[in-house]
């Protein structure tokens, strides 16, 4: 009979087209600044230039790769360029990626220990490599009674915080009998937006976070979470969680940790610090003070993959105790259970977020820190926090531009004197352009605009260049757009 066809790729055809794809990775990359960074397709654009019909027949990888140039690009937003300053960095590296497709490569589950015991141990030695590297507290470290985990983002990093101090609150019998509607739970007006979805998720209930005033450099206010924490107690209620963030998304406004922390530990509360963006920048001695205060943590996150190099997804998340998150999130069916589980001698991560498989995420970690080591990832961190305050003070001295918050790193906020209508003009004109990528926020009530200086390969000069770019569009409003702007 005949070889049957398996319809396979072989390992020579994989390690050809393997070849082709790093070499597209690489060239794409090296041309990345040819492409408008916001993406100009129009809805629906991508789907109507695909086939209506899946092929029935296999088709030459080559077909795949060109169509990847073809129809997938026009309606891709360049998060990699270094022209892109909007939202957060979500930088990736070279380092990372080939992490990444190794891990992609060797396709583990990691479960379980035992599903391949070097995913677990490497993880968790990693973080524990971080703990040092941050200045974080000792406590964290996996030889104490803490450890920790890689998490997809910081928005499940902070649900699994929720749900292990609702536990902790109710002496773990809401896992059993649901929530009563007295659980509450605290944030900032500024705190992500991941946290309210927390509390939907974590059957608490929007209305039952209460986001606290901040202060006027949009941080939380501990006095007005002092006063919320001993009204709520009186009415009957039952708190049992605080989100401290360092870093807000909006302004990258920083909580008094140390503060909110001294709270937290006079009434028995969980601590979560989120630092998912600027956590980052402890990575430098010199901006540890930022989240001074940490000590009193219950849980620690921050995003590798926002600042530090490592692509998307890895969110590194800290617990003091591992025994409340474990005993929050354990289920153990009978198709799970293992000699070594048993033993009780290794972590099994299934126990320490919502999902049970998980990637070789560590992988791509591993080789960003190796690759860059402690001096590289240090200069890339104080050059970006250099440009962006370079940036702040060109903003500082325009007669027509004004900063509408403080910058303590790498976000700037400001905005046109001339008002609403004007910072819209402008951030819609250079976004259209593709030269490069701006996103708002709104502060005090005012449209402001935000430049993050963080991707990978950004330079002075294309911070040099989107300064040039927002003067020229600003020199182009009419005095209509000022008045309009006055009059508000």
């Amino acid at each position: 009979m005949p070889d049957e066809k398996s319809f396979h790729m072989t390992p020579d055809e994989f390690r050809r087209h393997g070849h082709a794809v790093v070499d597209w990775i690489a060239d794409y990359h090296s041309r990345i600044e040819s492409f408008p960074v916001l993406s100009q397709a129009k809805p629906g654009q991508i789907r109507a230039s695909l086939p209506a019909n899946p092929p029935a027949h296999g088709e030459p990888f080559e077909a795949l790769l060109k169509d990847v140039e073809k129809l997938i690009l026009p309606g891709v937003t360049h998060w990699q360029s270094p022209n892109f300053f909007a939202y957060f960095p979500s930088n990736a590296s070279g380092p990372g990626i080939l992490g990444d497709l190794l891990s992609s490569g060797l396709g583990v589950q990691g479960m379980l220990w035992s599903t391949s015991p070097a995913c677990t141990e490497l993880e968790t030695h990693v973080l524990d490599w971080l703990v040092s590297m941050l200045g974080l507290p000792e406590k964290f470290l996996s030889s104490t009674t803490g450890g920790g985990v890689i998490q997809d983002t910081a928005s499940s990093a902070a649900l699994c915080a929720l749900l292990a101090a609702r536990e902790r609150a109710t002496n773990y019998t809401s896992n059993q009998k649901g929530c009563d509607g007295r659980v509450v739970a605290y944030a900032s007006s500024q705190t992500h937006s991941s946290l309210e979805k927390a509390a939907m998720v974590a059957g608490i209930g929007v209305s039952n976070l209460r986001l606290i005033a901040v202060d006027d450099n949009f941080a939380m206010r501990p006095e007005a979470l002092a006063h919320q924490i001993d009204t709520d107690q009186r009415a009957g209620l039952v708190p049992c969680f605080v989100c401290a963030t360092v870093g807000t998304t909006s302004s990258n406004a920083m909580d008094p940790v140390a503060e909110i922390g001294r709270i937290c530990r006079s009434h028995n509360l969980w601590l979560h610090v989120d630092a998912a963006m600027s956590g980052t920048a402890a990575l430098c001695p010199e901006f540890r003070n930022l989240q001074n205060g940490v000590e009193f943590a219950d849980s620690y996150n921050f995003n590798p993959h926002k600042w530090m190099f490592t692509n998307f997804d890895c969110n590194c998340f800290w617990v003091a105790d591992r025994k409340a998150l474990i005993q929050t999130l354990s289920i153990l069916p009978e198709y799970l259970r293992n000699q070594a589980t048993e033993s009780g001698a290794v972590i099994d991560y299934r126990d320490w977020h919502i999902q049970l498989g998980r990637r070789f995420r560590s992988l791509k970690l591993w080789f960003v820190i190796r690759h860059y080591g402690v001096e590289g990832l240090r200069h890339h961190i104080r050059r970006h926090v250099q440009l962006a305050r370079g940036f702040a003070d060109w903003v500082r001295n325009h007669d027509a531009f004004e900063l509408a918050a403080p910058v303590p790193l790498n976000l700037v906020c400001f905005r046109h004197k001339g008002g609403d209508a004007a910072n819209q003009i402008i951030m819609d004109r250079l976004n259209r352009s593709g030269e490069l990528f701006l996103t708002h926020t709104k502060l005090n009530g005012k449209f402001t605009l935000r430049l993050c200086v963080g991707q990978t390969s950004t330079e002075a000069r294309h911070v040099q260049r989107a300064w040039t770019r927002i003067r020229e569009e600003a020199d182009k409003l009419t005095p209509a757009v000022w008045d309009k702007g006055h009059a508000s």
